[in-house]
Parts: C-alpha cells; structure tokens; sequence
C-alpha cells in the first residue's frame, strides 16, 4: 500500500529533542519529517470517551425497539434461526417499554429513563456487525481492529497520529477497575512507539496515589527528580545517537521517563475527584462506573484524546442467564452516570468537540438460552454515539425484524473505526506505520466512513 502520508513521531522526537520526546504534540508528520501536517482535514472531534460495556449489551432492550418478539415469543421462525455458539430455544420478549423522546422522536426504552432526555445528542448506530462470536477476539476486533493479537488498540492509533492537548498527561488513558491482566492487550501499542499505549487506571479506589502507582517519589523532591532526569536524558540521548537515533525502545524509554515526572503534578490533580464540587459527584452517582465517567470528563478537559471507560472487570455484560433481571441492574448502573456526564459536557461547552461512544464487542441473540438468558451475537448489534460531530436525534441502519442480522446499511467493525478516524479528522486510510515489510493501519484494508452519521 503506497500511502501519501506515512505519521512519523521519531522525526518529531529528534526536532524537539530528547528531553521533551514530542510529548503533547498535536500536529502529526509526513515520511520525510520535513514539515507538521497536523490532521488530514478539520476535525469534527477533539477527544473520543469510549464507555465500553465488555460482554456485549442486547440493543432492543435499549434503543432498537423489536415488537417481533414478542409477537413470536418461544418461537423460532424463518430468520431467527440463525447459528448460534451455545445451544439455544425461542425468541425472547423484551421486558422495557419503549417511547419516542427529544424532538427527533428517537425511540429509546424505559431502561434508560435519564438518558433517554438527551434524545436529540444521540446518534444509534443499529447496523453492527463483526466476524467473531468468541468474546476474546471479538474484543481484539472492537478495539484492535483485527484478531490477530499483537496489534496496536485504537486508542494507540488516535495516539500516534494526534498525540494529546496537554505536555503534562498521556494522550490515552484506560479506566477499568480491578486488576484485569487479560485485557491489557487491547489498549497496547504494540509496534507502535511504547508511550502510545493505553495507560491504564484501576479508579476502585479513589484516592489518586492508590490509583497510580509510585505517583510520587518518596526519596527526592520535584528538583532534585528534574536533575536527576535531565542526566538520564543526556546519556539516553548521547546512547540513541551513537547507534543513529533508530533504537525505538530506548526512545520509548526516554519518553516514558519524562512523561512519568510530569504525571506526578498533573495526574494528582486529575485523577483527584475530592475537587469536584460534592453537587456534581451526586450528579453522577455511587459506584466505579460512575466514577470513570467523572475522571473521563476530568480527563477530556484536560486534553486528553482518549479515554476508555470500561464496565467492570471481566465480561459483567455477557448474560447467559437471568438476562432481564441482570439487564435491568446494569442499565440502571449506567443510566445516571452517562447522563450526567452528557449534560456536564454540554454545560461546560465540550459535547460538540468531545466524542462520547457506548457499546460491546457484539451483542446477543433475540432467542433464548438456559430459559432466560441470551447468548452471543455477532451478526448484527447496537452502538450509539453522542456529541464531537455526529447526528443527534438519529437512527442508522437496521437488523432484520429480530435484531439478530444487520441487513440495512450494515457498518462492518473496519467502517465504524473508519468513521471514528473520520470524526478526528483522520483519513484512515493515511494513518499508516511501516512494520515488517507493509503499512499497517487500523482498519487493514477495508472500511468506509458512514457519512449519514456526521452531523
């Protein structure tokens, strides 16, 4: 593949030199390092918020109203026979009610009962579809882009070709509570210079020295730190230059050392939710999920480009049994915190360049399994989007009359992570990185960009 445009951060790095190893730049460079070019074209976002529900969310029972389901319940008709990974019965009816809200008359069920009045800021994307019904690599395919496991996450990319607004914080932030080993995998780097990986965040507890780990140090004071790495530095420095400036890891090391110093004044005030007024923490609610919702709108006003906000550790959302009245928990767990959050970036003027995205890594079958459970769906699933660009008050595709198979305009993994690039303002298929002999990029060779979605 012979891109025009090849983002190169090691040119950036010798430019602006070690010490400051292009921390928080937000212009990205062409192959032959000559000159910024920033993004392909004007953005529609600045930040992306991805709350990612791992298991994967059944979209009828949120905002892709079925009444097929009830109609055919315990049945199995033409169309809802579709092969599924577990043994499984009958359709399944839905227990939410559902009514139209905003002005758009968006349906939306009484599940979600306070997001439901952001209505018109809510782009539904009901056409999703991927290749796995396996949740580790459809995990890999949401967030990666492809199975294979060694890939960068998307969050790297967004990383790597626009770095963050702030010199003083990572560009990728991932908040998931716990310690889930498991899933470090999909906010890596991989090839990708080591700082543009996903820097991750147990928020279980919520005072920012149990968060982050060695936040401070213990022995010296910011002074004798700043002396101390500025040493380092020189001899890295004087290291990478001996061997041609071409050692990526030693770069990475560099980088990551300086990032770590700053981490120590900025993270502490970010990550500090004790400075929200207590009005706006009882906005949001108790509980993790709630509180990554804060951090994330922390975090987006401080510049950071990308933050995942994960529901749990492990797969909360994977309901096999008792689906209804797990659904129902887990919507209400929900509910409060991402309406708070929409309405506090709105107040604060950020929802129109600040990108808020929900959803799984598939969804789950309209029949059922183990009486009342719902197994997993690959072949068509719900993810919506709100603010940075997007068409509020909007439905785009469709499943066939079940949600079990998207069958109008159906948006293939490779395409939402095209339109996501897109809403950055980043033309896919120009955001490369030359690794063993090709161009690697998000979307491999495939994807197209939704255009009906942007506002």
């Amino acid at each position: 593949m012979n891109s025009p445009l090849i983002i190169n951060r090691r040119h950036a790095l010798k430019t602006m030199g070690a010490g400051m190893g292009a921390l928080g730049l937000a212009t990205t460079w062409n192959a032959a390092g000559d000159s910024p070019i920033g993004s392909n074209f004007a953005p529609r976002a600045k930040r992306v918020i991805h709350l990612f529900m791992n298991g994967g969310p059944f979209g009828p029972d949120f905002m892709d109203p079925k009444p097929a389901l009830t109609k055919y319940a315990g049945q199995r008709p033409k169309g809802a026979d579709l092969r599924t990974e577990r043994p499984t019965g009958g359709l399944l009816t839905v227990p939410f009610e559902y009514q139209n809200h905003g002005q758009s008359g968006l349906p939306i069920s009484d599940a979600l009962p306070l997001l439901s009045r952001h209505a018109d800021d809510i782009c539904v994307l009901r056409s999703l579809y991927t290749d796995n019904p396996n949740h580790g690599p459809a995990l890999l395919l949401m967030n990666n882009g492809t199975m294979t496991p060694k890939v960068p996450s998307m969050g790297a990319w967004m990383s790597y070709g626009l770095g963050s607004e702030n010199q003083n914080l990572p560009a990728y932030f991932v908040l998931c509570p716990g310690k889930p080993v498991r899933f470090s995998i999909l906010w890596n780097s991989a090839f990708l210079p080591s700082k543009h990986a996903g820097v991750y965040i147990n928020h279980s507890k919520l005072d920012p020295k149990q968060m982050i780990p060695w936040l401070t140090n213990r022995k010296l004071d910011p002074q004798a730190q700043r002396k101390q790495l500025d040493l380092m530095n020189a001899l890295n420095a004087e290291h990478l230059a001996a061997r041609g400036g071409a050692d990526q890891a030693l770069q990475g090391r560099i980088e990551a050392m300086e990032t770590a110093y700053r981490m120590q004044f900025a993270a502490t005030d970010a990550f500090d939710l004790a400075r929200e007024p207590k009005a706006v923490r009882e906005t949001y609610g108790p509980g993790h999920f709630a509180n990554g919702c804060l951090l994330a709108r922390r975090l987006a006003e401080r510049g950071v480009r990308f933050t995942q906000v994960y529901y749990g550790n492990g797969q909360p959302w994977d309901t096999h049994r008792n689906h209804d009245v797990s659904t129902r928990k887990l919507a209400k767990d929900i509910d409060q915190p991402i309406a708070a959050l929409i309405e506090d970036l709105k107040q604060r003027g950020m929802l129109e360049d600040t990108l808020i995205v929900w959803g799984g890594e598939f969804g789950r079958t309209p029949v059922s399994e183990n009486g009342n459970g719902r197994d997993h769906n690959p072949h068509g699933f719900l993810y919506w989007m709100a603010g940075g660009g997007v068409r509020g008050g909007y439905a785009h595709g469709a499943t066939d009359e079940f949600g079990f198979k998207s069958v109008e305009k159906r948006m293939h993994h490779h395409d939402f992570h095209a339109t996501l690039l897109h809403l950055m303002g980043i033309e896919h298929e120009k955001l490369t990185f030359r690794y063993a002999g090709r161009d690697y990029r998000l979307t491999d060779v495939h994807g197209h960009v939704a255009h009906e979605v942007l506002a």
